[in-house]
Order: C-alpha cells, then sequence, then structure tokens
C-alpha cells in the first residue's frame, strides 16, 4: 500500500515540478520520494513491530535496522521511479514541442 500512496505522490509532484529546474529537480523530487518512503519503513518498525521489538529482531544494532530499510525502500522504489520519470519526461516532451 505504501508502495501506491508514494507512487501517487511520484505522480504529483512530477505534475508540478517546474520544467525550468531541469534534471536537478528530478534528481531533488527522487530523493524527496525516497527519503519520504524510507522514513515511513523505519518508522513503521520490522512488519509492523515496535521499535524496541524490530531492535531485538536485529540484535540491538540500530545501523543493521536501518541497512535493512534502505534495503527495502531501494527495492521498492521502481514503481514511484517510473512513475516520476514518465510524467517528467511527457512534460518535457510536450514543452520541446
Amino acid at each position: 500500500m505504501l508502495v501506491y500512496a508514494i507512487s501517487v505522490l511520484a505522480f504529483v509532484l512530477g505534475l508540478i515540478l517546474p520544467l525550468r529546474w531541469g534534471v536537478f529537480g528530478f534528481i531533488g523530487a527522487v530523493a524527496v520520494l525516497f527519503l519520504t518512503q524510507f522514513g515511513v519503513n523505519t518508522g513503521n518498525g520490522f512488519e509492523g513491530t515496535t521499535w524496541e521489538e524490530s531492535l531485538i529482531l536485529f540484535e540491538g544494532s540500530v545501523v543493521s535496522y536501518i541497512g535493512f530499510n534502505l534495503q527495502i525502500s531501494a527495492r521498492a522504489f521502481a514503481l514511484p521511479l517510473l512513475v516520476l520519470a514518465v510524467v517528467v519526461v511527457g512534460r518535457f516532451n510536450r514543452a520541446v514541442l
């Protein structure tokens, strides 16, 4: 469900992103979306458990828990990135024509 919510956010962000920002604006939008998804994944805990229970599963290592959530976020980020790219590239093409 989170992937779909981030995809909708990517679609909206792609529509409102000023085209004059170009590639740097696109990279910034991608960073905002990824950090949003990572923050929600990390904040929810492992499989919906509390922070303390999540750390027990990772033997108390916050670094391992954050690394795990970075990996999960990176793997689930393909659809939002595709949605954002299609919208922004489509807008660039219309602006050129």
